[in-house]
């Protein structure tokens, strides 16, 4: 049963994931200003593949527990949150936007972790990594916001 769960899990991260190859970075990303510790492109793939992975792992862990309702609503919802940043920031090209979806995204994913925590620890910790990178990822679209005032404006979305 644990391997069918995963299979759903894993196929809701590759859902949330897909919007990435729908609405890839393109020209408009690449000209904007980015600070000095914006990680390599390759770089992104790999992590996500690898948090997908711990997502799906944690989810189906904890599937299979009583009383895992509020850790399987968070889930939901953070995973929903993950899979709208992307059409948002490159394909809307909202830069303002993009920052409060992954500002909803890092609590989502927070509050997540927690309730995952205390219906199976492990769980909870495979979520940590995650935590991690929606931090380095909202410091950096902040940072691009930042960089970037023309664009944000050019947008409609700093008064």
């Amino acid at each position: 049963m644990f391997w069918v769960l995963f299979g759903i899990f894993l196929a809701a991260c590759l859902a949330a994931g897909s919007t990435g190859g729908l609405f890839s970075p393109g020209p408009w990303y690449r000209n904007l200003n980015k600070p000095s510790w914006t990680p390599p492109d390759w770089v992104f793939p790999a992590v996500w593949t690898t948090l997908y992975l711990c997502m799906a792992t944690a989810g189906a862990r904890v599937a299979l527990l009583p009383d895992n309702g509020l850790a399987m609503a968070f889930w939901s919802l953070q995973v929903a949150l993950n899979g709208l940043w992307t059409p948002v920031f490159f394909g809307l090209k909202r830069i303002k936007l993009g920052m409060a979806v992954l500002s909803a995204l890092w609590l989502s994913v927070a509050a997540t972790l927690w309730a995952l925590w205390q219906v199976d620890a492990i769980a909870g910790l495979l979520f940590v990594p995650y935590l991690v990178w929606v931090s380095i990822a909202g410091a950096l679209n902040a940072s691009v916001w930042r960089l970037n005032p023309r664009e944000a404006k050019e947008s409609g979305e700093l008064t």
